[in-house]
């Protein structure tokens, strides 16, 4: 309670320049033109799946909103029945009702953000198995309907895709794991004319994930943090695979810099085998043109991740409490989608004039 009570008085300072009028009383906030849109999911008020963790869920996104609050923009997505607890605290104009079936926004929502795509979400997004890609596109279908709601702008793909597998720096270069390839069936060179052309990138690094097998996902190996700068975690179990990735990432992508971080991976935890856990991994950041939003796990090695980055990058760095979270698999930038310019616009638009 403490905590909640906390985070909504940085909320109120935040819109301090509202006097008068309370939390669930302000008006629709605006933030400059380079503010970046964050939107997460809250799991449905009935989801089994998620029946233990909701608490966890609930109190991560509520330290987000509050580290986000004066220097971007925040919409939680969520049911009716859950929607009373998320206004106590964020008000109306961060909270809409729009239900999604899953909370990892970022695998089924817009890629890309300079030139957005939404490719097709994967089976394993959804755990595999027979009805994997049955469920993944169950899933994928209610995010596309608010796109469509909202008249949101994108390119459709049918090339089968996470987000959580499309790391970008926005300025035309990518970063995927190779799983790509096996699911659409292409070889590099190949698929590398393909996304060009969907997605408008200029250079592509295709790697090989840490983990094979399940998920795969780019964004658990790589950060972008500038253009053409990354950081990897580092792998002293592992130098042979450590090595590889730094030679692939250097053949794909000209001159870059790479940056190991230190990476204290914790998978004594997890929610679910079939996705592992996030706890450690710095990499997980989420990255706008002005600001990361860094994870922090409550570990030792949290201080000395935090000033690598900012050693790295002229960015401002912003942590973001992610030990509640980060055993489901996941942690910052996981459970982010992103927009900007008109599509952000539009979709805050909606959720201003939306009827609760």
């Amino acid at each position: 309670m403490f905590f909640v009570l906390l985070a909504s008085a940085i909320l109120q300072v935040a819109d301090a320049a509202q006097p008068g009028a309370s939390v669930s009383e302000r008006a629709p906030y605006t933030m400059k033109d380079q503010s970046e849109l964050i939107v997460v999911a809250a799991p449905r008020h009935d989801d089994p799946y998620y029946a233990e963790e909701k608490q966890n869920i609930f109190d991560f996104h509520i330290a987000y909103a509050a580290v986000i609050a004066g220097h971007d923009d925040f919409l939680v997505l969520t049911d009716a029945e859950t929607y009373p607890a998320y206004v106590q605290v964020l008000g109306e104009a961060r909270v809409a009702i729009a239900p999604q079936s899953d909370i990892w926004l970022r695998d089924f929502g817009l890629s890309n953000m300079t030139a957005p795509v939404m490719f097709r979400y994967t089976a394993e997004g959804q755990g595999g198995k027979a009805k994997g890609q049955a469920d993944a596109d169950d899933v994928q279908d209610i995010i596309a309907e608010l796109t469509e709601v909202t008249g949101l702008t994108y390119k459709e793909s049918d090339l089968l895709n996470d987000g959580g597998n499309f790391v970008d720096d926005y300025h035309g270069r990518a970063v995927l794991s190779r799983k790509f390839l096996r699911d659409n069936n292409l070889e590099e060179s190949e698929a590398r004319g393909i996304l060009i052309e969907a997605t408008g990138l200029s250079h592509i690094a295709f790697i090989e994930a840490d983990e094979q097998g399940g998920l795969e996902h780019a964004d658990g190996v790589v950060a972008f943090i500038d253009p053409n700068v990354l950081v990897i975690n580092t792998y002293p179990e592992d130098p042979e695979y450590a090595a590889d990735l730094r030679a692939q990432l250097r053949a794909d992508l000209p001159d870059v810099v790479i940056h190991e971080i230190v990476t204290p991976h914790d998978d004594s935890k997890v929610v679910d085998d079939r996705f592992g856990s996030a706890c450690g991994l710095y990499t997980n950041m989420l990255v706008t043109p002005d600001r990361i939003y860094f994870p922090q796990f409550d570990i030792p090695e949290d201080q000395e991740a935090l000033e690598s980055i900012r050693r790295w990058t002229s960015k401002e760095v912003i942590p973001v409490p992610s030990g509640k979270v980060c055993h489901m698999g996941g942690s910052v930038r996981c459970m982010s989608w992103q927009l900007r310019g008109e599509n952000a616009a539009k979709l805050k638009a909606w959720a201003a004039s939306t009827d609760r």
